[in-house]
């Protein structure tokens, strides 16, 4: 098959290449499915990059539609050639013309949902709903604060925290352009970044931070007593903030990371009810997801690097042609 594998860690610029691969196989309860659809995030760039170590050449991709292509032993419900959406995200596959991915990550592709859209939905909205309901147990009336409001990500935390009746959310962005696209995602509020300083402390239940750096230990300060901190991810690469336990002992908050990625691992049933969840949400239109774009697989390369320079809005998605 064809795939856009990393082949260095030099960027996702120069770091990816369209070329012929493997063509994978499922194994025990496992599903091959014909990738017609791919979502880009952030994270292939930090694959990209070496942030993660894996072995060259490796094929990303963590969430993807198309139809299924082969099925493990111990698979049933499907049948060659059904339309369905899947994370990928154990093993990656989806910038492949072939992917494989555990029975329980994968799901029918519910009938009107454009299959475009459907690959935009795994990861982020997947996320955001076992993040806010089964690592920060979110509870109706709570308040919420999301950093990077206008990303992939933040834009599912903010909607999902206002689906599980959050009384007040709160957005923050590094951009004073993209206040009102905080907005328009339906966030009571749009903050910059340095508005953290001045901030009023001890007035959110849940913030949620994708960014990481000093803007997260400042946060800690906004946090109400009980409150929750969810660290879901790096995307700053700045220097790690350290905590001291004794201060969040006498405050009584918390610091919690998650891990879509070791999570599925560990409980792929779990996270597996949460993705078609996240899928229905969108279909019933619920749950809002923005494609911006639609490329080639080819242009992955640049796809990613965009992603990687915090330029885009929305979700990007790329488009295979099978032979």
């Amino acid at each position: 098959m064809k795939a856009m594998q990393i082949v260095s860690f030099d960027g996702p610029a120069s770091g990816l290449r369209y070329q012929d691969a493997p063509t994978p196989e499922p194994g025990p309860g496992q599903i091959a499915v014909d990738v017609d659809h791919a979502g880009v995030g952030y994270v292939e760039a930090l694959f990209a990059e070496g942030f993660v170590p894996i072995d060259l050449p490796w094929t990303p991709g963590l969430e993807m539609s198309g139809r299924v292509r082969a099925l493990g032993d111990g698979v049933d419900g499907y049948r060659v050639g059904d339309a369905v959406v899947a994370l990928t995200i154990t093993g990656g596959g989806g910038y492949g013309q072939v992917a494989v991915a555990p029975a329980e990550l994968v799901t029918p592709l519910p009938a009107g949902l454009d299959p475009v859209l459907a690959a935009a939905v795994p990861a982020n909205s997947t996320t955001a709903l076992v993040a806010l309901e089964e690592i920060a147990h979110l509870r109706r009336g709570e308040s919420v604060l999301v950093h990077a409001a206008a990303g992939g990500l933040g834009s599912q935390i903010g909607q999902v925290a206002r689906l599980l009746g959050a009384s007040r959310i709160v957005g923050i962005t590094r951009s004073e352009a993209k206040r009102q696209e905080i907005l328009d995602l339906g966030y009571d509020e749009a903050w910059l970044t340095e508005d953290l300083a001045d901030a009023e402390p001890a007035q959110f239940d849940v913030i949620a931070d994708p960014v990481a750096g000093p803007a997260r230990l400042r946060s800690l300060d906004l946090l109400r007593t009980g409150g929750r901190l969810l660290a879901l991810g790096d995307a700053s690469q700045a220097e790690d903030q350290q905590v001291s336990t004794t201060s969040l002992w006498l405050r009584g908050i918390g610091v919690i990371g998650f891990n879509l990625g070791a999570f599925s691992r560990v409980d792929p049933a779990l996270v597996g009810r949460h993705l078609r969840r996240a899928v229905e949400l969108v279909a019933s239109g619920e749950l809002s997801v923005h494609v911006t774009d639609q490329v080639p697989i080819q242009d992955a390369a640049q796809a990613v690097a965009a992603v990687r320079s915090g330029s885009t809005t929305g979700k990007i998605v790329l488009a295979h042609v099978q032979d």
